[in-house]
């Protein structure tokens, strides 16, 4: 498998619709990862502008809560608690005890366990949704397709914020 300068995985030209969809969020993940590597504590939470409180470590936590959510608690219907307390803040807010190698570790078990979840599943497999975003929706299902893309729709977008607020953490940008 080709990879990008930095070492990121290319996702392939031609496969099938699953190795596709998987490709894509892995590439949005290491991508993630990429734009908070090498900073330390205090970089990692320096906010991007007034009044936004995002930080690289929030994204991480961010999407940490979200891989939960989108594999064990939609996909697989477990029912577990939040990692960051409720869901009001989504990660976004910062703990001074935790840090970044914690966040990524965190982040990587729900990733390696959303994995586990889905490994054997077909894409056109459901999970139920809460009834608040069911009724956002109009359904109260989705497909692993669905979750899928969503996914690497939630990356993209949040990695765009991570290229800024990286770019004005060190100067650094890139894809």
């Amino acid at each position: 498998m080709r990879t990008t300068p930095d070492g990121r995985r290319i996702p392939p030209a031609h496969a099938d619709e699953r190795a596709m969809l998987e490709s894509w969020l892995d590439f949005q993940r290491a991508t993630l990862a990429l734009k908070c590597a090498g900073l330390d504590d205090r970089e990692i939470r320096l906010p991007a502008v007034e009044p936004s409180r995002m930080t690289l470590l929030g994204l991480i936590r961010h999407m940490a809560e979200v891989e939960r959510n989108w594999f064990q608690k939609v996909f697989a219907g477990t029912d577990i608690p939040w990692l960051y307390g409720d869901d009001s803040d989504s990660g976004f807010a910062l703990d001074p005890g935790r840090g970044i190698d914690t966040a990524l570790a965190e982040w990587r078990a729900e990733v390696a366990r959303g994995r586990e979840l889905t490994a054997d599943a077909s894409l056109e497999d459901s999970g139920t949704l809460p009834d608040r975003d069911a009724a956002v929706l109009g359904d109260k299902s989705v497909s692993l397709r669905w979750i899928l893309i969503h996914l690497i729709e939630e990356y993209a977008r949040h990695n765009g914020h991570a290229d800024l607020l990286r770019e004005r953490i060190d100067g650094t940008t890139g894809v």
